[in-house]
C-alpha cells in the first residue's frame, strides 16, 4: 500500500496577527492534488492538527470540512493522533463513531495498543503524552521521563506484531538527535525529553510529527518527520514544505513539495537598499517577511515606511542594534523642560520639533505645572 505523511497543520495559527487560514486552505489542496496524483490508500496526520487548545470557531469549520473531503468525500482512511498544540479531549470528539468510515483518532495512550490493520500494515497510533500518562498507565512510578516511558510502550506494541505485516508507529515527540526551529514548542530539557532512536529500531517506518522541518533527522532510513505544511517562522524561511509518499512493499519514501499562497522570506539589508526600487522590485513583496535591518541609526517610523513597501511584515530585526542615544550626564542637566524635549525628539528622529509640535507642547507642560501646583 502508499500513504501520505503528514503532520503540523497548525490550523487557525496567526503570524503577528496575520490570518493564515486561507494559507492553509490553499496548502491542503495541493495536499488533496498529491494524494490523488500518487494514488495513496491512506493518510497519515502525525498530530497538531489546531494550534491551540481553543481553537476558534473558524478554525474549527476549516479543519472539519479538511477532514470531511479527504474521509468522506475522496474515501481515504485517516490515520490520526493528538500532539501537543491539540486538546485531546475536543480533537476525539465524535471518535466513537469516526471508525466507521475509517477515520482514526488516538488521543490516549492507552488507545495506541489497539493497532489499525490496513493493506497488511499494522499502524500503532500514539498520540503526544506526557511522561506522567505513562506511569499511570503502566503503574510503574519509575518513569519520570520521555525516554523511560517510550522503553515500555514499544515493548507492549511489539507484542502485538503479526508476522508478515509491515509495522508503522504514528507519532508526535522530539527525536534524540533533530533540530528544532524557532515556530516550535520547546519540550526538550538536558535530553530527558528525547526518544532514543535505538528505542524505534523494532519498527518499519515512524512517521513523526512535531519538528517542522522535514530534515531535522539526518540520514535516518526509517525514522521521519513530514514537516509542516506551511511555514510558521523566519526560522523556516529556507525551508522546504511538503509531504511524504511511503510505498509499504518497499519501504521507500518520496518527499513532494507543496507550494504555498504566500511565500515567508528574510531580506537582510539596509533602509536605504530595502526602500529603493531596485532592490525591492526583485523581491518577493507578497509574502510574508522578516526583515533583518543592517542600520544602526534611529529611523523613524521604520515599521509604517517599510510596510508600505512590505505588507506583510512579520518581524522587524537590527543586525547590529541600535546606537544608543547620549546618556543623561553627557547633557547639561540645567535644561528646561522644553528644551529638554526638543533636545530629546531631535535625537530620536534627526528632526527638529515643528512649529505646530512646539506650540502642542508648551500648553502642555503649562497645563501640568498648574497641576503640579
Amino acid at each position: 500500500m502508499r500513504f501520505l505523511h503528514t503532520a503540523d497543520w497548525h490550523i487557525g495559527k496567526k503570524l503577528n496577527d496575520f490570518d493564515l487560514l486561507e494559507d492553509q486552505q490553499a496548502v491542503f489542496e495541493q495536499l488533496v492534488e498529491t494524494a490523488e496524483q500518487h494514488k495513496v490508500d491512506a493518510i497519515v496526520i502525525a498530530g497538531d492538527l489546531y494550534d491551540r487548545a481553543l481553537p476558534s470557531e473558524a478554525a474549527v469549520s476549516v479543519l472539519d470540512n479538511m477532514l470531511i473531503k479527504l474521509n468522506r468525500d475522496h474515501g481515504y482512511p485517516l490515520l490520526v493522533i493528538s500532539g501537543n498544540h491539540d486538546s485531546a479531549v475536543r480533537l476525539r470528539t465524535g471518535r466513537a463513531w469516526y471508525a466507521a468510515t475509517k477515520m482514526f483518532v488516538n488521543t490516549q495512550v492507552a488507545e495506541a495498543f489497539t493497532p489499525i490493520e490496513l493493506d497488511g500494515v499494522q499502524f500503532f497510533l500514539l498520540p503526544y503524552f506526557e511522561p506522567f500518562a505513562v506511569r499511570d498507565y503502566f503503574q510503574d512510578k519509575t518513569i519520570t521521563n520521555v525516554a523511560q516511558a517510550i522503553r515500555p510502550i514499544v515493548s507492549k506494541m511489539k507484542t502485538l506484531f503479526k508476522p508478515n505485516m509491515r509495522h508503522v508507529l504514528v507519532s508526535h515527540f522530539f527525536a534524540a538527535g533533530s533540530d528544532h526551529s524557532a515556530s516550535e514548542t520547546k519540550v526538550n530539557v538536558g535530553g530527558l525529553d528525547a526518544v532514543p532512536l535505538d528505542d524505534l529500531a523494532a519498527f518499519d517506518y515512524v512517521a513523526l510529527g512535531h519538528l517542522h522541518n522535514h530534515h531535522a533527522l539526518h540520514g535516518e532510513p526509517k525514522i521521519q518527520y513530514s514537516g509542516a505544511l506551511l511555514k510558521y517562522a523566519v526560522s523556516e524561511a529556507h525551508q522546504e514544505k511538503g509531504v511524504y509518499i511511503v510505498d509499504t512493499e518497499t519501504m521507500d519514501r518520496e518527499f513532494v513539495p507543496l507550494k504555498p499562497k504566500h511565500d515567508l522570506i528574510e531580506l537582510k539589508a539596509s533602509y536605504a537598499d530595502l526602500t529603493a526600487p531596485a532592490y525591492y522590485q526583485q523581491q518577493d513583496r507578497d509574502a510574508y517577511t522578516g526583515i533583518d535591518l543592517t542600520d544602526t541609526q534611529v529611523i523613524p517610523n521604520v515599521m509604517a515606511q517599510l510596510r508600505q513597501i512590505y505588507p506583510r511584515i512579520i518581524s522587524l530585526r537590527r543586525e547590529n542594534g541600535v546606537n544608543a542615544i547620549k546618556p543623561l550626564q553627557e547633557r547639561q542637566r540645567d535644561l528646561d523642560p522644553m528644551s529638554l524635549l526638543q533636545t530629546f525628539f531631535k535625537d530620536m528622529t534627526q528632526d527638529d520639533l515643528s512649529a505646530a509640535q512646539i506650540k502642542w507642547a508648551k500648553a502642555g507642560l503649562t497645563t501640568a505645572k498648574k497641576e503640579q501646583a
